[in-house]
């Protein structure tokens, strides 16, 4: 593989994440749209994004993103649930690991390989086990009936916590999620708009994205 070199120098930036930390979820979209879209995301100065591994061909979408995108980018997986997710994902090069679940395996093996992992918990006890498993950010999921208010909630009692909302987090409420603490929002949908990239509207896509960096202004 002539990447190989390339891809175990290529870590993760924390710098890049703090400066936009958003982490744009990119599920179910074709390399082809995947393609048009990393340097739109990069123009509008978006800086971290998933492949959820249960898109078709997730592990050759990172491998392309990271071979032919990475400046600027952190391009990681999500969607990791098994230790054999987590190998797929690694092997494409993956910088860090998402998933939407407490899978004690995929923390530990990602905390001993040294890759940034932000594993997702939704009750306190989950999210604190997460954390104490060595998570760098615990991903809140999902975040939707729940809100601003119960990230303002944990964040009470264990205010050492760094916490991603993810789901439900759109436009309207993202500064809600900032102030009530997270250390940065899991954006899906509501970030790749399905009707601007049907219609390969990519001028629209990049206005689109640069309302959620301003956004977090």
């Amino acid at each position: 593989m002539k990447n190989e070199n390339h891809m175990s120098n290529n870590k993760f930036s924390w710098e890049l994440f703090e400066k936009a930390p958003i982490v744009g979820i990119v599920r179910n979209l074709s390399i082809e749209a995947v393609k048009q879209i990393l340097p739109v995301y990069r123009a509008a100065g978006l800086t971290t994004i998933e492949i959820t591994m249960n898109t078709p061909g997730a592990g050759d979408i990172i491998r392309y993103a990271l071979a032919n995108e990475s400046e600027g980018l952190n391009i990681g997986a999500g969607t990791v649930c098994t230790k054999e997710d987590l190998e797929v994902a690694l092997d494409a090069g993956a910088q860090f690991i998402v998933t939407p679940i407490l899978n004690k395996k995929v923390i530990k093996s990602c905390v001993k390989k040294g890759v940034p992992v932000f594993p997702g918990a939704y009750t306190p006890s989950e999210i604190y086990n997460a954390w104490s498993l060595g998570a760098n950010v615990v991903k809140v999921f999902p975040a939707t009936a729940l809100g601003p208010e119960y990230i303002k909630d944990l964040r009470g009692p264990m205010n050492q916590l760094k916490l991603m909302p993810t789901g439900g987090v759109s436009l309207e409420n993202m500064n809600e999620f900032l102030k009530a603490g997270a250390t940065g929002l899991g954006i899906g949908g509501q970030l790749f708009d399905k009707k601007l990239i049907d219609a390969k509207d990519w001028d629209g896509l990049l206005t689109h994205f640069r309302r959620f960096v301003e956004g977090l202004r």
